[in-house]
């Protein structure tokens, strides 16, 4: 049996922005981030959990939107915190420029 992402109901976002900033938690407060994520549900830009802020995560918590997608350059992978399940989602278009992560610099 083939497992299933059951909050496919909250996504929302279908376009990716053509760019960001980098993560909005970050770049507000000076932190610093590894690798990007968007909110499905709202559009919110966090970084990864390899990054010291954990902002993707901290987001979910907050808000409880359940599934973010990778912004990384040649990544399409979503990921459901509530399921535990990456998948990728077909029906999201677009592809998101990012700055370089402070982290690499």
């Amino acid at each position: 049996m083939t497992e299933s992402c059951t909050h496919l109901d909250q996504v929302t976002l279908v376009e990716l922005p053509a760019s960001v900033d980098g993560c909005e938690d970050c770049l507000r407060d000076g932190g610093k981030w590894l690798h990007l994520r968007i909110c499905l549900t709202c559009g919110h830009v966090g970084c990864c959990d390899n990054s010291p802020g954990r902002h993707a995560t901290a987001h979910h918590h907050t808000t409880s939107h359940p599934i973010i997608r990778s912004l990384e350059p040649g990544e399409d992978w979503s990921w459901c915190y509530v399921d535990e399940l990456g998948f990728v989602l077909d029906g999201v278009r677009g592809t998101t420029r990012i700055p370089p992560s402070p982290l690499l610099r």
